[in-house]
């Protein structure tokens, strides 16, 4: 595993972190499996896990926390999220400050997530949507600072809407948020354009989420791919969008390297780019976390292959659907 500076925070944290949404609140997920799959990341060197209260309604939370318990004697960096009072996913323009982040919904959350983790600080607290509209209010700055007052939080970060990497320019630049996360993978290339920059600009960290385009770019879906009704992706991958998807995913096929997977691909395309602190992909199995983890090695891709790869950029803007 490799390690990289995280922003301000100094932090070092693993390339591959993990991303934990996966293990509550979508189908085939068997605690027996996802704490095997966790043990084993911690064991490959991973210290950087991403959660929130709205994965699961704090039960992810409460697994993370296990975890930290269980490898008390290593550093794990514990991220997770305040949702927004309306528990609505993503935020919309019209949605306003007072209807998804007023203070006393931040600390109400905050405390809770404190108690789901069974810690007595959060490395990173994270608001899992976010209007940039919202960024010279008063009320959300006061309050992250009462909570890092009180050692509650170390650092804030700020979760990207899907397909808006734009909207929190302005709230960086406010210097109250030390990390932000958002969509990037070969794909969606759309955060090179603007955020990334500041990033780099304001020692802000990134966490690259979705690397595998909610599947698409792990190539195993197809255009006759369905999900249980209770499962998030059932939603997500509605005609207009799976179609869509497995035509892009097997555009892409063709120039995956000889021994190399399309999800190692996907993740190593990520990795190339020094803005990206760490990814998280969602991992329940075993195999997933072995094979996610050893992406980390060092090893670059062609520039040959990197040029390619940049043509496969796709813009999208929200849709209905696009949650």
């Amino acid at each position: 595993m490799q390690y990289r500076r995280f922003g301000r925070t100094d932090w070092q944290v693993s390339e591959i972190g993990y991303g934990m949404w996966g293990l509550a609140g979508w189908t085939g997920s068997e605690e027996a499996e996802y704490t095997a799959a966790l043990d084993r990341s911690v064991e490959l060197g991973c210290n950087f896990f991403d959660t929130a209260w709205g994965y699961g309604k704090g039960l992810s939370e409460q697994i993370l926390g296990q975890l930290v318990k269980r490898h008390a004697d290593k550093r794990l960096y514990v991220a997770t999220k305040i949702p927004p009072k309306n528990f609505k996913w993503p935020s919309q323009s019209h949605f306003t400050l007072e209807e998804c982040f007023p203070a006393e919904h931040i600390v109400k959350y905050t405390e809770r997530s404190l108690q789901n983790l069974g810690v007595e600080t959060i490395d990173l607290q994270q608001f899992h949507v976010w209007e940039d509209a919202w960024a010279e209010r008063d009320e959300w700055q006061a309050a992250i600072e009462k909570l890092t007052r009180e050692g509650k939080v170390q650092h804030w970060g700020v979760s990207v809407n899907r397909w808006e990497p734009d909207n929190v320019l302005n709230t960086l630049h406010t210097g109250k948020i030390a990390a932000v996360q958002v969509i990037y993978n070969i794909f969606d290339q759309a955060p090179e354009d603007n955020l990334f920059p500041l990033c780099r600009a304001l020692d802000v960290g990134v966490i690259a989420r979705v690397p595998f385009d909610e599947g698409t770019l792990t190539g195993a879906l197809t255009k006759d791919t369905t999900f249980p009704a209770d499962d998030w992706r059932s939603t997500y991958f509605v005609p207009e969008n799976l179609i869509s998807s497995v035509e892009h995913a097997e555009a892409l096929r063709p120039i995956v390297p000889e021994g190399m997977t399309m999800p190692d691909l996907a993740l190593r395309f990520i990795l190339e780019n020094p803005d990206v602190g760490t990814i998280i992909p969602g991992m329940r199995k075993m195999r997933n976390v072995e094979a996610n983890m050893a992406s980390s090695d060092g090893a670059k891709l062609s520039t040959e292959l990197m040029a390619q790869l940049k043509t496969h950029r796709w813009d999208r803007t929200p849709t209905s659907w696009s949650q």
